[in-house]
């Protein structure tokens, strides 16, 4: 049955959503009104960037150092610098970071905005909270917007996730990655132990089209 919904909805809905999203709409929430180019991960049309936004706002973020890596829209950083956190937001795509930007000064948002591929141009620092809704899809990017969607035929995002990700923790850091069950999970997690890593699944939600988790990263204490 779950099979026949998601078909009907992904002949539907996506095509419809395709549409709308081709061009640039204005995106509020909660006070924050946000311009979203069509280059850019929709934060209101998926529901990745819901899921671990509400799951995040469960956490103590007051005075942490938060790090978003591939922010997308930047709804997340903007929603956690509001709630007290000192933020750093990255993506990969030019487009959202400049956008970002723009979006942060209209909102009068304190973030620090980088465009980097994963690591590449943070600065070496710990954080206390890193957040990543990552691109899961195994195929290889094309264009900016591509880079929200497809890690890689060979899953290169997460050989490079993984392979840098301990530089930036403490013993304290809280990593929080949010997948769904299109991912190929082995993959990710062959590249997770690989380099010292375990991931605990802290939530999990299904809507019509599929089921997402939120996993906590967390370094192995033999490594």
């Amino acid at each position: 049955m779950q099979t026949v919904i998601k078909h009907i909805v992904s002949r539907t809905y996506k095509p419809l959503v395709q549409q709308y999203l081709s061009k640039t709409r204005i995106y509020t929430y909660k006070g924050l009104k946000l311009t979203i180019r069509p280059e850019v991960f929709h934060p209101g049309f998926f529901s990745s960037t819901q899921l671990l936004l509400q799951f995040l706002l469960k956490q103590p973020v007051d005075k942490k150092n938060f790090l978003e890596l591939g922010c997308g829209s930047g709804l997340i950083s903007m929603v956690i610098a509001g709630k007290g956190a000192r933020v750093t937001a990255t993506d990969i795509n030019p487009i959202a970071t400049a956008q970002l930007i723009k979006n942060c000064k209209q909102n009068n948002c304190l973030i620090q905005v980088i465009e980097s591929n994963l690591f590449g141009n943070i600065p070496l620092q710990q954080f206390d909270i890193i957040a990543i809704n990552p691109p899961y899809y195994k195929r290889n990017p094309q264009q900016p917007k591509e880079y929200a969607w497809f890690c890689g035929e060979d899953g290169s995002y997460f050989s490079g996730l993984f392979s840098s990700l301990a530089q930036y923790m403490h013993d304290q850091t809280n990593v929080y990655m949010i997948l769904c069950d299109g991912c190929d999970m082995v993959m990710i997690n062959t590249f997770a132990a690989g380099n010292g890593f375990t991931m605990d699944c802290v939530f999990e939600k299904r809507n019509l089209v599929e089921k997402n988790f939120i996993f906590k990263i967390s370094k192995k204490t033999s490594w």
